[in-house]
């Protein structure tokens, strides 16, 4: 594919490289195209799509597809898809209580899995823990495979000391704030890192491999340990000053009336302290109900246990204000939301969202449709992974600004 350098680049190329990061978007939408398909999409001439399309196949980023006759006569077109094998990503997402590392191909398929189960130790530990899942990913890949390689993502909480007791967490994370875990991954694997907030880097994984494919506007919600968020307008992920934009976990709202809830301080508490996995099991916990994992996490839900119910409904009735808010302030049609765990759980959360928004909906303004996430549990390990392909592939306005990667967001190996 056509790079610039920085510095180096001039308004052509950067032209250049955003209409082919547009097309192969378009071929990504569309599952498969001809030429003139793509030349009408993109309102390019024939001549130059035919230049663009030989440059991707040449990258091996896209291939043939069979032919398709257009009309009665002349020959049948020829078609073009992505190639799955045209590039590589390794994602690694940090939770407070738990690692998971992934590769996946270009079409979003997981082809490696690593997982931890634990409290998140110290940076160290986990180096060591994470360069060893990684460096095990690399070697199942040939020489030619390694070249396509585009990077390591990497999708964490930001302010990972903060919010432990709204999260239930008997734990001191404070050295996390100190450290830069992407630069300390780069040097040990020797491979660009790219980092994001994980609730941005999951609403990234449904851009680029979920309901992006038809959806180009969408508030992103995924109910984890904690909560994570993410906005996306225009076909963009919207970062904010400081990488939070749509940190809907934070929202003040008022104090839960759970006896499980921890009293706060303030006479406001946050989202996330209510809207939660973590605010699940604890009230689980609170009813002598004993949780040691997600497993039996998900084997309350699926045995509808009244505390379940009463946590869902304490839950939503936090969640319908926050996305109202967010909603008002965004201005978006759909909302996507997601979980760790399901067995009907995440049915329940977009019923219930879905009717209190319809409740408190303001005269003038619609109810945004409610769509289930894509990938469940593997969300953020999934959004990580995308994090290389979607800033080397994505048709992002910085590309036509000259800036392929967006300088907050790639650590690399000097």
């Amino acid at each position: 594919m056509t790079t610039a350098g920085p510095g180096r680049g001039t308004n052509s190329v950067n032209l250049r490289l955003y209409n082919e990061r547009s097309l192969l978007q378009r071929l990504r939408r569309a599952g498969e195209a001809s030429k003139a398909d793509l030349a009408r999409w993109a309102q390019l001439t024939n001549t130059a799509v035919g230049s663009i399309v030989q440059s991707l196949e040449e990258s091996r980023l896209i291939e043939p597809a069979g032919r398709r006759q257009e009309g009665q006569r002349g020959q049948p077109a020829g078609l073009y898809r992505v190639n799955p094998e045209g590039a590589y990503g390794i994602g690694v997402r940090l939770d407070r209580t738990s690692i998971e590392t992934v590769m996946i191909d270009l079409g979003g398929r997981i082809l490696a899995r690593a997982a931890h189960d634990l409290l998140l130790p110290h940076p160290d530990k986990a180096l060591a823990l994470v360069r060893e899942d990684v460096l095990r990913m690399i070697d199942t890949l040939d020489r030619a495979q390694r070249g396509r390689l585009m990077g390591i993502g990497l999708a964490q909480p930001y302010n990972l000391g903060a919010w432990l007791r709204e999260l239930d967490l008997e734990a001191d994370f404070r050295i996390w704030d100190e450290v830069d875990f992407g630069e300390m991954l780069a040097q040990a694997v020797d491979q660009p890192v790219f980092k994001e907030n994980d609730g941005n880097a999951a609403a990234i994984a449904e851009l680029f491999f979920g309901v992006g494919r038809e959806e180009n506007d969408f508030l992103y919600i995924f109910i984890g340990a904690a909560l994570g968020a993410g906005a996306v307008i225009g076909g963009e992920s919207l970062r904010g000053a400081s990488g939070n934009a749509a940190d809907l976990g934070l929202m003040p709202v008022p104090p839960s009336r759970l006896a499980s809830a921890p009293v706060p301080a303030r006479r406001w508490d946050i989202l996330l302290s209510r809207a939660s996995l973590n605010a699940l099991t604890r009230h689980l916990r609170h009813h002598g109900i004993a949780v040691h994992d997600h497993a039996g996490l998900e084997a309350c839900v699926q045995a509808g246990r009244p505390e379940v119910s009463e946590w869902l409904e304490d839950c939503i009735d936090a969640l319908v204000p926050s996305t109202r808010a967010s909603l008002a302030v965004l201005d978006l049609p759909v909302v996507v939301i997601d979980c760790d765990i399901d067995s009907g759980l995440v049915d329940q959360l977009m019923q219930g969202l879905d009717q209190g928004l319809r409740a408190i909906a303001p005269e003038a303004r619609q109810t945004p449709r409610i769509l289930r996430g894509s990938f469940r549990a593997d969300a953020g390990a999934i959004g990580a992974a995308s994090l290389p392909m979607f800033f080397s592939f994505s048709p992002r306005a910085d590309v036509l600004r000259g800036h392929s990667h967006p300088r907050h967001q790639e650590t690399a190996n000097a």
